[in-house]
Formats: structure tokens, C-alpha cells, sequence
């Protein structure tokens, strides 16, 4: 949440295109809120997580800090600095691999700290397994990139949609899509799932669905939310097959 709120405060101050931007689209700016308030309260909930985040260590060790000091890392500069993360062509690789591999590395971590071996075997494994949510919400990212992207040009933020173009950022959204259900069965047939996840594949017509629509029309306000509604449905559909394999096989 105190990522989302920095988002929100430095894009409200980094704006270029100040009066379609800060007064019409930044919530900031829409809803007339006090910058200081959100400063205050994106303050006070980075306080409280890195509290939390150091009782963690003090129990599990200092792995956990390194993990988390990269996430708050990535967090603060992804919007943040006078070339944020946001605004490269880097947005889409940061926020998959930090919120998809990451912040998964670190619950593996948590939960087997006493026997867990860093060997680059097991981090394989958690990267494939963390795969599908590694580029749907890299995905995310990119669906919000290929929809803003005339604001972007207004606003000097050169995200990869700049570089590459609409048309070739749609074929990689879709592309990435088609990953992710490879990397599920994968995992499988590597026998790091059970084969319940391969139910998983049922999610297809459901996020093909979606990817039309935005192939369609690239709207903010209309089809941003099919990359919220694939990420949403794909990471459950995943999970629930996953522990159902895991709790009752």
C-alpha cells in the first residue's frame, strides 16, 4: 500500500502535462486530497513494515534482509529519483521480478528458514514455480504502460511501450500470457507441482478472453482491468490447484 501511495504522490509531483494529468487523472490531483496527508500516511506505513520486516529477521536471519532491502528498494526507486523505475524501460522487469519471484523467495524462506539450502537448484524452482505471476504482473505493468502511453509522451516517462511500440507491446502481453500456462505445465512435468495444477489450464479461455479485449481496445478506464482480472484469476486458479494437490493427494 505505501508502494502504491508513492506512486501516486511522486507521479502527482513529477507531472509535466499538469492539467489533464495532476487535476483530471492522478488521484491526488481527482479527488483534491492533501499531498502532505499522503506523505504522512505512506510514512507512517513504510515505518510499521520495516518494523515488522526486522522482527522477521531477528527470528529467521539476515537473508531476509537482503530480500528485503532489494523489495524496498525497487519500491522507493520505482517511482522515485529523477529517472524512476517506472519511467525506463525497466518497469515491467522490476515489478515481475520483485512482487512474482522475490516476495515468493521470501515466504519459501520463512517457512523452511531452519533447513533451507541456497543452492541455485532450488532457486530454479522457485523461479519456475513463480513464474506465471512473475509475467502477468510484469503484464500489469505493461498493459498500464501500452494504455497510458500518450500521457507518457506528455509526461517524458519513456517506458518500454516508447521503444517498441503499441503494436509490438500487445504481442509481447500476449505472448507472456501463453508463458505462463507453459510455465505451469512445466513445472509439472518437472514434478515440482502436482498434477492437480495442471486444472490450472482451465483458466484459459477465461484470460484469452481477456487478452482480446484489450488487443481490441487499449483504454484505461475500460480495458486496463483485463490484465488486473487475468493476474487476479490466474495467481488463485494456480494456488487453489496447487494446495489442493498438496493437502489432499
Amino acid at each position: 500500500m505505501a508502494v502504491d501511495a508513492l506512486d501516486n504522490y511522486n507521479d502527482y509531483h513529477h507531472a509535466v502535462d499538469k492539467l489533464e494529468y495532476k487535476r483530471k487523472t492522478n488521484i491526488i490531483g481527482r479527488e483534491n486530497i492533501s499531498p502532505k496527508l499522503v506523505f504522512v500516511i505512506l510514512a507512517i506505513m513504510t515505518v510499521i513494515a520495516a518494523i515488522m520486516g526486522l522482527y522477521l529477521v531477528y527470528v529467521t536471519g539476515l537473508p531476509l534482509l537482503w530480500m528485503g532491502m532489494f523489495c524496498f528498494a525497487v519500491g522507493i526507486f520505482y517511482s522515485s529519483g529523477p529517472r524512476p523505475l517506472s519511467s525506463l524501460p525497466l518497469g515491467e522487469f522490476f515489478s515481475g521480478i520483485t512482487m512474482g519471484f522475490v516476495i515468493s523467495l521470501i515466504c519459501v524462506y520463512l517457512n523452511s528458514y531452519q533447513i533451507f539450502s541456497w543452492h541455485w537448484e532450488n532457486l530454479a524452482k522457485v523461479f519456475l514455480i513463480s513464474l506465471p505471476n512473475i509475467l502477468w504482473i510484469s503484464n500489469l505493468m505493461l498493459a498500464n504502460n501500452i494504455c497510458d502511453y500518450d500521457e507518457d509522451e506528455r509526461n517524458n516517462r519513456h517506458t518500454i511501450v516508447h521503444f517498441i511500440g503499441v503494436k509490438n507491446a500487445l504481442f509481447v502481453f500476449s505472448l507472456k500470457n501463453v508463458l505462463a500456462f507453459a510455465a505451469i505445465i512445466l513445472s509439472f512435468y518437472l514434478k515440482l507441482a502436482p498434477w492437480t495444477s495442471l486444472l490450472a489450464l482451465l483458466a484459459i479461455p477465461f484470460v484469452y478472453k481477456q487478452d482480446r479485449m484489450l488487443m481490441k481496445e487499449q483504454v484505461k478506464s475500460k480495458t486496463f482491468k483485463c490484465a488486473v482480472k487475468i493476474l487476479a484469476f490466474g495467481s488463485f486458479i494456480q494456488v487453489l490447484t496447487y494446495s489442493i494437490g498438496l493437502l489432499f493427494l
